[in-house]
């Protein structure tokens, strides 16, 4: 009796298969996730791929490895805006410049808005990302502040928490006056200039509370 044996034509179609399921996957997570958030329905995802849950699950084990490959090329664009901020000549402009692409990115994505104002600390890859996120920002502040183009006192969990107030105006004004983060922007872009620099009373929160701040947000 011959035993049988795979065919090995058979691997490259199965490789192609698994390719094209990962690539519905990821494409159907973008949709869904900008739409319903973060906390969006995996089984929606897998609906809207065409695929079943357990194949999703096989491509990605939890929902944060869906996350970051859902929001890679918007990390990577995210970073390039930080990138053209530290080649701006002008140092206030790239700051500002910095913070109009990131709130415009938060508003064009309710996923993403959720993505970039949480921390998930048992994940050491968006632990890793965060990390370069505030090395660039504080990179960009720096260059802003020495120039005394902004406020001596402005630190980056200034400029951090604008990102946490930016979410929750795209949230409450969504279909309402999606442009109304654009104001509020421009307000704290004013209030970050040097003017008379009133005392602000409140210190800025430490790394300690920002950690923690941002890891209830995600809890």
């Amino acid at each position: 009796m011959k035993s049988e044996r795979p065919d090995p034509r058979s691997a490259p179609r199965l490789r192609k298969d698994a390719a094209r399921n990962r690539e519905r996957i990821v494409g159907a997570a973008r949709r869904e996730f900008a739409t319903g958030g973060i906390d969006a329905s995996l089984e929606q995802v897998a609906r809207s791929a065409g695929v079943a849950i357990g194949t999703l699950y096989r491509h990605f084990p939890t929902r944060v490895d869906l996350l970051l490959a859902a929001f890679e090329e918007k990390f990577d664009s995210f970073m390039a805006a930080a990138d053209a901020a530290l080649a701006a000549e002008d140092p206030w402009v790239g700051l500002s410049s910095y913070l109009e692409a990131l709130c415009g990115m938060q508003a064009g994505d309710r996923g993403f808005n959720d993505f970039v104002s949480m921390r998930f600390p048992a994940c050491e890859e968006t632990e890793a990302m965060h990390d370069r996120v505030c090395d660039v920002m504080e990179r960009i502040l720096v260059r802003a502040r020495e120039a005394g183009a902004v406020r001596r006192d402005l630190t980056i969990a200034d400029l951090i928490t604008v990102t946490w107030a930016n979410s929750r105006i795209i949230e409450a004004t969504a279909g309402i006056a999606p442009d109304a983060w654009r104001r509020h922007l421009l307000l704290m872009l004013d209030a970050f200039r040097p003017h008379g620099e009133a005392e602000l009373g409140e210190p800025p929160l430490t790394d300690g509370q920002l950690y923690q701040a941002m890891a209830r947000l995600s809890s």
